[in-house]
């Protein structure tokens, strides 16, 4: 298991041989405000309002990030809050219930499920006896344990920097006692926190420069796949909501793919056919969540291009959860956040997990009340449907026609290859080329007059 900056280290035994410590035991905590429109906190997030989601499902999610880093959930209690208090977040005499119930149940973690400042984060420690982080940063902890490719890694170090810079005058509580008085008051302490901001400046910058490559590299990746004329299909979901299972069902990747929130993180591309043979590249993509961190969204917005490039995006979506609809407004307000432009890209919404609908919830194969296509990543149900959906979308503005090109029409042969997409290609014994290819519709009546021009035979395809 990957040591967190949680863990409390390791044991010397008697005989000087390391044993591992016991694990972090933590207490979730949930202030949820008892207002029907919540004020968001400082720090920057993206997601859906706090009102569209039930209190129960985001301590629940909260839980279930925690568990995504193998710490010990000890316990999750909800507080209500009627007004964010500048100091704690919340009130005086739920801080003090909270430190007794660390006390008393030897907690020695408290994940907040919200955005902390850093004077908060430190006050609560300080109250509560006991290490503090918020949603914010345990999420980051969860991608730092999940990256495992140099580009991930690069894009989790950026954020965590990100974040650790802004919090530094928290970190050098032990110089305090050098100043004798309050961190305005400067100090030798002041010293040593500039210079760590330098320090964190200049690494930031370095991996700037590297993520530009990263990017550079990446544009040149998705310049290659359009050479080679397949169109692009990108998968994007809220976090488990079965992206990574449905990939490897599409193109038995073997990626991984578990019941665990931010289980991949590194995107993987793959070419798959579709019924009629075309050939498109599959991209499997980090999940989103909601109060996503904005310095993570930026920090992985090289990978995130993949899909604001694509021909057609996959919005995979898990309708047996009960925060369906709330999970789907976050993945929409992240993509607008990266900018994209829905008239221009087409979204095709997937239904997955429909094998865990009963009653009248339930979907006959692949079949939904709306547009979109009820499938199940895990038993292959919907599947078929899913890529006739894909390849319609993808070629509705496309005609396909059957062509005879005579062996003496070399330059037309070479006009089609170049500006249609081929399906297949025959050649018969006299010279022939027999071709079934599909062409964008502004080019369908230039491709009749070049073949025909050639002496060659033009049929529309239904």
């Amino acid at each position: 298991m990957t040591k967190t900056p949680f863990d409390n280290g390791h044991l010397e035994t008697q005989e000087g041989v390391p044993s591992r410590a016991a694990p972090t035991r933590a207490l979730i905590i949930g202030p949820y405000s008892t207002r029907k429109s919540a004020p968001r906190a400082a720090g920057g997030t993206a997601g859906a309002p706090a009102e569209d989601r039930s209190v129960a499902e985001r301590l629940a999610e909260a839980t279930k990030l925690a568990g995504a880093i193998d710490l010990v959930v000890a316990g999750s209690v909800i507080v209500p809050v009627n007004d964010i208090r500048p100091a704690t977040y919340i009130g005086s005499g739920k801080v003090e219930e909270l430190a007794e119930r660390v006390k008393a149940e030897k907690i020695d973690l408290a994940v907040v499920d919200c955005a902390l400042s850093p004077v908060q984060q430190r006050n609560l420690e300080r109250a509560l006896g006991a290490k503090v982080i918020d949603r914010t940063a345990l999420i980051l902890e969860i991608f730092g344990e999940r990256a495992r490719t140099r580009e991930g890694t690069l894009q989790v170090e950026h954020a965590h920097l990100t974040h650790q810079k802004s919090r530094l005058v928290r970190s050098w509580t032990h110089l305090e006692r050098q100043r004798g008085g309050f961190g305005f008051l400067g100090g030798p302490g002041e010293t040593q926190i500039e210079a760590d901001r330098r320090q964190i400046e200049e690494r930031l910058a370095k991996i700037e420069r590297d993520l530009e490559a990263v990017k550079r590299t990446r544009a040149l990746h998705r310049r290659q796949r359009r050479r080679g004329t397949h169109p692009v299909v990108a998968l994007v979901g809220y976090t488990n909501a079965g992206k990574s299972t449905l990939f490897n069902r599409l193109t038995a990747a073997g990626v991984v793919a578990k019941d665990m929130l931010f289980a991949t993180l590194d995107p993987t591309a793959r070419l798959i056919d579709l019924p009629h043979g075309e050939g498109v590249y599959l991209i499997d993509t980090v999940g989103f969540i909601s109060d996503l961190p904005t310095s993570l969204i930026a920090a992985f917005r090289a990978t995130l291009e993949d899909v604001l490039d694509a021909d057609l995006i996959i919005h995979v979506r898990d309708v047996s959860h009960a925060e369906s609809e709330a999970q789907r407004s976050d993945v929409e307000e992240v993509l607008a956040e990266l900018g994209l432009d829905r008239s221009s890209h087409p979204i095709l919404e997937v239904h997955n997990k429909i094998d865990l609908l009963h009653g009248e919830h339930s979907l006959a194969n692949g079949a939904c009340e709306t547009e979109a296509i009820g499938v199940s990543a895990l038993t292959g149900q919907g599947i078929d449907q899913l890529l006739v959906a894909i390849e319609a979308m993808l070629f509705r503005d496309r005609d396909v026609f059957s062509l005879v090109i005579p062996g003496t029409d070399g330059r037309g042969r070479a006009w089609v290859y170049e500006h249609a997409e081929v399906l297949s290609a025959e050649e018969d014994t006299g010279g022939s080329a027999h071709l079934m290819v599909r062409v964008s519709r502004d080019r369908s009546a230039e491709l009749a007059r070049r073949v025909a021009a050639g002496g060659g035979e033009v049929s529309l395809r239904q």
